[in-house]
């Protein structure tokens, strides 16, 4: 069974309520039809009703009336909405006026029904910028315990590798962090590390990616990967975390016996964690052009509540799949 089809079939199982903030959007509204469809998840979708059922009827739309629909115009809930984002931004010297305003915002909207108990997740993206999606969530539902950082990971799937025994590579942080400090880049590895186990179905053995292998280069740089590992490994002992390691050393056998000998990890690695979004960013597309491999994601970790984020590029499948994604996060939050 393909990793996509028991992502959707555990959707399925779990029944779990994800948000579509951007209900107006073609792509975002046949993809709420097809999960309806195939009961892959409960779904609210945020929008003017008329303008939905409208396109529904455009599109041929069967199932879409069988969503919760609310129109953050006319929210019958909106007061207490705005009261709950005003309670957890007064410190902030967010206003009532302010507060009431920004629940009229469908990002707002998606993140202060997730914290008032109405939704598990929420999948966004296909119309709003990354930064636009991540404000309101990073102010409302924030982060889980002892993680500050959120990231972005990809399931990298394979056809056939000898590298990759699983078909399966975990490579973060490809989407947020421009240069994570050596804290936040074990905060990473532990999130990627439980993204490979709980979607994935991987047991993960983490690499810490560098230009170095155990000291075969003395820079700062390298100086980071060394105690984010230390960091990691105090944070999360449970999990198989080694580093500094050249790529190749983490993928390869035969490399990793000869510049790192006595490691577990090395040879072994399934999950790649990058030392910067720039490399990250890079290594995630080339692999994906220059393979074939499949990339799914970016998967975001990190949030108390999955909140996912699509790119303004996305398919109606992609949509599909991270909703599915999204409703397996809430399984192992």
């Amino acid at each position: 069974m393909s990793l996509i089809k028991s992502i959707r079939e555990n959707a399925q199982k779990l029944n779990k309520c994800i948000i579509l903030a951007e209900g107006t959007e073609e792509r975002t509204l046949k993809a709420a039809d097809f999960i309806l469809k195939e009961k892959l998840a409960r779904i609210i979708l945020l929008g003017n009703k008329q303008v939905i059922m409208a396109m529904s009827l455009q599109y041929g739309l069967d199932h879409v009336a069988r969503a919760r629909i609310i129109d953050p115009e006319q929210n019958p809930d909106h007061q207490k909405h705005a009261d709950l984002l005003y309670e957890i931004r007064k410190s902030k010297g967010l206003t009532p006026e302010e507060a009431s305003l920004l629940a009229k915002d469908p990002l707002y909207l998606a993140t202060l029904l997730i914290k008032s108990g109405e939704a598990d997740g929420e999948v966004a993206g296909a119309i709003n910028s990354t930064g636009n999606v991540l404000k309101p969530a990073f102010q409302v539902v924030k982060t889980l315990p002892g993680i500050q950082v959120v990231s972005g990971a990809f399931l990298m799937i394979f056809k056939e590798n000898p590298y990759v025994p699983e078909n399966i590579l975990v490579f973060a942080d490809c989407a947020v962090n421009p240069d994570p400090t050596a804290s936040e880049l074990a905060q990473i590895a532990i999130s990627t590390a439980q993204t490979a186990r709980n979607i994935a179905h991987l047991e993960p053995r983490v690499a810490m990616l560098s230009f170095s292998t155990k000291g075969s280069a003395k820079h700062t740089l390298c100086d980071k990967v060394i105690e984010a590992t230390r960091l990691a490994r105090e944070m999360a002992p449970d999990i198989p975390i080694d580093g500094e390691l050249q790529a190749d050393a983490a993928l390869v056998e035969a490399v990793g016996m000869h510049k790192a000998p006595g490691s577990s990890i090395a040879g072994k690695a399934n999950v790649l964690v990058f030392p910067g979004l720039e490399s990250g960013n890079i290594a995630y597309k080339l692999v994906q052009r220059l393979s074939g491999a499949e990339a799914i994601g970016p998967i975001l970790q990190g949030m108390a509540a999955p909140i996912n984020d699509l790119s303004r590029g996305c398919s109606v499948s992609d949509i599909v799949n991270l909703v599915a994604i999204t409703a397996n996060q809430c399984a192992n939050i």
